[in-house]
């Protein structure tokens, strides 16, 4: 018997190849061959898993008989929760099919999860499937569910899996942090000049509270904010002033100043513009008038203008459901479209906006972004379509419009697309370093550390609708049954002003959708099962044929 020469090609290839398929095997070390790095968690991330100091648990209700794009999800899940474990033993998992153990509806929606139903076709017959694709974190006593299929219109199912799959890494990490931390940030809600009142602001409440501890800030002396509130606003990390309607006094406004250079973040939600769609419907008819709240020197330091004047977008806007007449008493609803409704339909990459349902903008005006301010970057969020109009203020804004939305009424003009929300980031600069109120604030700052800032330029985007007294939640419209992505947008932009690690760049992670050709599947589905079925049978006889001719020849 010829003996093996270990000095071979072959020999050289099997001595070293399977030591490094042994090492790899039981290291368990994985290598990231992909393009865009799908399977490698970021820095951050990590630095998130290590600082887990006691056990951590993830339930994952992704297990059972579902369809397969689901099983790529529940592969994809599994493969990162294993990767979370290498880093972190502290952090365990486990797959949950809540069919097989006869978990009720009712206790997984009591734990915060929603139904997903699918068509399921096997056979030429089509059933429904029910489905509970969340994951259940539990941390000391704690728990939080998170979804881990995205929620968004105008999409198909092989897109909403791509994007769900993106978004999983975020997702996971992202409330592992929130959950695991010592400290929770707090979040304040300024209510001193007419806000929005707490049934309005309910749902904006309600999501606040999910990550950070959220509560109002009154002042002490009911009138305006003083020197005897900074206590209160240096507990806070984050400052929500949510449609005010009375006029910001210059002593506010320095408190405001010092607030942010000591590294407060600030979310603006402002109305220039005082238009009431309540007002409208009893009335047919109402002319808005522009809002004075003596913030334009404030926000002009910062390279921001808001303009009283409202904007109606005639290509991109939300539906208004109106009686438009009555058949046997029965009144006759018709949805039509209401350009001073405009949506906010996210065009960039910007991971506060990417990969959620178009936000409802009601009454908007617009943001100019003056430039040159040095250390701030500018990112527009949300801006109008192409086909924008201006409507100056006072002017009437009246029902009747909606039946000639593209039509130019008075005192309107066409326009260039107008920003209607921006982020801003760097080191700001007190807009009274250099004036004589600095001398009255003890501790005076000129320039804050690394900052953030959000201005809306519409108060109403995080109020929520009322029906028999009760709040809805945020986005949802009752009488058209659509759902906007306004609670989204405001919780991204909460995680983005507080996010100290970094972790929102996590959501514009990629990955490049290599779809199969389903037209060509179909038509080309019976060639290819006979080739997968003979050609293995003859490659086989095609080897027996060339051994048996080998041997003939060498001993015949």
């Amino acid at each position: 018997m010829k003996k093996f020469n270990i000095k071979s090609p072959l020999g050289i290839f099997l001595i070293a190849v399977i030591p490094l398929v042994i090492l790899l095997t039981y290291s368990g070390i994985r290598l990231d061959l992909t393009k865009e790095k799908r399977y490698t968690l970021s820095d951050n991330t990590v630095k998130v898993l290590e600082s887990v100091k006691k056990p951590l648990t993830v339930d994952v209700y992704l297990e059972g008989d579902f369809p397969a794009s689901f099983k790529q999800l529940q592969s994809e899940t599994r493969f990162m929760l294993e990767e979370f474990r290498k880093i972190n033993p502290k952090i365990d998992f486990k797959f949950i099919d809540p069919i097989k153990t006869k978990m009720s509806q009712d206790t997984l929606m009591a734990m915060g999860m929603q139904p997903s139903v699918l068509p399921d076709v096997k056979d030429g017959k089509i059933s429904q499937i029910t489905l509970f694709p969340y994951a259940v974190i539990k941390y000391d006593k704690r728990g939080v569910s998170i979804p881990l299929v995205v929620q968004q219109a105008g999409i198909d199912a092989d897109q909403q899996l791509t994007r769900s799959i993106e978004g999983l890494e975020y997702s996971l990490v992202s409330n592992i942090k929130n959950i695991a931390a010592n400290k929770r940030k707090k979040v304040g809600i300024l209510v001193n000049h007419d806000e929005l009142g707490p049934e309005e602001f309910h749902s904006f409440m309600q999501l606040a509270l999910e990550n950070y501890d959220a509560g109002p800030v009154i002042p002490k002396n009911q009138t305006e904010l003083t020197q005897e509130d900074l206590p209160l606003l240096k507990q806070m990390s984050a400052l929500v002033i949510a449609k005010p309607r009375k006029a910001f006094t210059d002593n506010e406004k320095v408190i405001l100043d010092q607030f942010i250079m000591n590294g407060g973040k600030t979310l603006w939600m402002i109305d220039a513009v005082n238009a009431e769609m309540d007002t409208l419907t009893r009335s047919q008819k109402v002319m808005p008038f522009p809002v004075d709240i003596n913030m334009t020197d404030f926000f002009f330091n910062y390279g921001i203008r808001i303009n009283p004047a409202l904007v109606k977008d005639v290509k991109k806007f939300a539906l208004l459901k109106l009686v438009t007449g009555e058949v046997g008493g029965n009144p006759q609803y018709t949805s039509l479209p209401w350009p001073y409704f405009p949506l906010g339909i996210a065009e960039n990459d910007n991971p506060i906006t990417k990969n959620i349902n178009p936000v409802k903008f009601e009454f908007p005006t617009s943001i100019d972004t003056l430039g040159g301010r040095k250390n701030i970057k500018t990112k527009v969020l949300f801006e109008s379509s192409e086909r924008t109009l201006l409507k100056q203020v006072p002017n009437y804004v009246d029902l009747k419009e909606i039946a000639s939305v593209d039509s130019l009424g008075q005192m309107e003009k066409p326009s260039t697309p107008k920003i209607f929300a921006v982020a801003l980031e760097g080191k700001f600069n007190s807009a009274y370093a250099s004036r004589i109120e600095r001398k009255g604030y003890p501790g005076f700052k000129s320039q804050s550390p690394e900052n953030k800032m959000i201005i809306i330029a519409d108060g109403d985007v995080g109020r929520n609708k009322m029906h028999k007294g009760e709040p809805l939640p945020m986005g949802i419209d009752r009488l058209t049954n659509q759902e906007f992505g306004n609670e989204q947008f405001l919780r991204n932009a909460l995680d983005y002003l507080l996010d100290d690690s970094n972790l929102m760049a996590l959501r514009n992670r990629n990955i490049e959708e290599r779809l199969l050709d389903r037209n060509r599947i179909t038509e080309e589905k019976t060639n290819w099962q006979w080739l997968n079925l003979l050609l293995p049978l003859v490659v086989i006889g095609l080897l027996g044929g060339l051994f048996f001719w080998l041997r003939k020849r060498k001993f015949g």
